[in-house]
């Protein structure tokens, strides 16, 4: 079942990204796109090249941090959902959460949404049902049948920013709803017991 589930995500991941970039690109331009023309720094090979290069880089270093988690738990006492839920987010998605404070504090709220939501649907729609699928491929075993906590918490989390960002604003209750959220789903991580 996770299998077919994969392949329908992974199918409506990528009717987002037409209805995105295709047939309704006129949503999601920015209104003070304008403003503000940037000169293109490299050439598109340059790019490609560039972006590659970094790809290998932190392939290598997500392949050593996913290795060293077991250490890490035993050295630090540290439960391995805190480890999974909260720290390797953090850490993985530095750049991301960089550009979303940096939008924020500069008023461009729609880009910092933006970078939000679309990571987390990228995750959601796409890297787990690429994940399931792999397993599948080389014969490791992996499906979407979560637990209850981590099922409550995704949909909590989906509730809580449909609320914050159907508005079209937001003030410092709402960020401080998202922030003590997380700060929750954090502490209960802390205390699941760890599977045998």
């Amino acid at each position: 079942i996770s299998r077919l589930f994969s392949l329908f995500l992974s199918l409506v991941y990528f009717l987002f990204l037409y209805f995105q970039l295709g047939t309704h690109a006129y949503l999601f331009v920015d209104e003070a796109e304008g403003e503000e023309e940037e000169e293109a720094h490299l050439s598109v090979m340059g790019s490609g090249i560039l972006l590659i290069l970094c790809t290998l880089v932190v392939a290598g270093c997500s392949e050593n941090l996913v290795d060293s988690i077991e250490g890490v738990s035993t050295k630090f006492g540290l439960p391995k959902a805190f480890i999974g839920v909260i720290l390797l987010p953090i850490v993985g998605n530095a750049a991301e959460h960089a550009t979303a404070v940096t939008s924020a504090y500069r008023g461009k709220l729609d880009l910092a949404i933006g970078v939000s939501v679309g990571s987390s649907t990228q995750i959601a729609l796409f890297v787990v049902p690429v994940a399931v699928l792999s397993g599948w491929y080389f014969g490791t075993p992996m499906s979407l049948n979560f637990r209850l906590f981590d099922m409550a918490c995704q949909m909590l989390s989906v509730f809580l920013v449909s609320q914050v960002t159907q508005h079209g604003n937001t003030n410092w209750l709402h960020g401080a709803m998202l922030v003590t959220t997380y700060v929750l789903i954090a502490i209960m991580t802390w205390f699941i017991p760890e599977r045998t």
